[in-house]
């Protein structure tokens, strides 16, 4: 079992950055943040301390193969690269940090990582999801804005920025930027992971996000079978949590307070 601090952890045969703060498992539930396409544990910045302190919940961010500090991922990505995340990466890193109740809180890609493990996996310890902007469907805007990526960081500064957090910027770039513009990726969908979802769920999405549109929330709504919370932030763009950081705070602390008094009623019922 890895220690509650930070460090690095082997799990499908990668070595993965990780970090805690905040209530170790046993004394409080989990939030586990997964990151975005070109995201890691440093990218969070502050975030991560300030859930732990305003929720009261422990806090384990990580960095997928390829991010961060972790070590390298093997290129190209498989189309199904985010399924694989969720089913042979995530439950045993959960394992490995003894997580006993957890809320899974995602960005991006860790929404949708998020989002499939929720609903291909059965694990109790799950006990809500918390997605900022997800993506269960490519749309033709979002591609076009990852495909103009490409002349930022080959000809811009974009590598340049990347390269102060990750090890290897190439690999992050390129494994994102190649997978998403992929003639075949046009066709890739998850939405069926929302029809097994049994758990609570909050959505924060902003209206001016170029990756992706209300049409993922809509997609949300239109299938759930359990509770659903929406944050829809006017004019905000692919980071609520960086772009409109005092209400995206305030919806996750109310969300995993709800969430802890569920909890306890049912215990006080059992």
């Amino acid at each position: 079992m890895m220690d509650w601090t930070n460090g690095f952890i082997e799990v499908g045969g990668a070595s993965l950055e990780y970090a805690c703060f905040g209530a170790a498992p046993g004394d409080a539930p989990t939030l586990v943040m997964l990151h975005e396409g070109l995201g890691s544990v440093a990218q969070w910045h502050d975030l991560p301390q300030t859930l732990a302190d305003q929720t009261g919940f422990g806090v384990l961010a990580y960095s997928r193969a390829g991010y961060g500090q972790s070590s390298a991922a093997s290129l190209p990505r498989p189309l199904d690269y985010q399924t694989r995340e969720a089913v042979d990466v995530l439950g045993p890193l959960l394992d490995a940090a003894g997580v006993q109740d957890c809320v899974l809180l995602g960005h991006s890609d860790g929404a949708t990582i998020a989002a499939i493990y929720a609903g291909s996996v059965s694990d109790m310890r799950v006990r809500g999801l918390i997605l900022i902007a997800p993506h269960f469907f490519t749309e033709p805007g979002g591609l076009a804005a990852i495909a103009a990526t490409r002349d930022a960081y080959e000809n811009g500064d974009l590598k340049q920025k990347l390269a102060k957090y990750h090890a290897h910027p190439d690999n992050a770039y390129y494994g994102w930027h190649d997978i998403w513009t992929h003639p075949d990726y046009a066709k890739w969908n998850v939405a069926d992971s929302i029809d097994h979802w049994r758990i609570p769920v909050l959505a924060v999405q902003g209206t001016a996000d170029p990756y992706g549109t209300m049409a993922q929330i809509d997609e949300i709504d239109s299938r759930i079978y359990s509770p659903l919370e929406t944050l829809v932030l006017d004019g905000v763009g692919h980071a609520p949590h960086r772009e409109a950081t005092e209400q995206t705070v305030a919806a996750i602390t109310e969300f995993c307070a709800r969430l802890k008094r569920m909890e306890e009623a049912e215990v006080e019922l059992a």
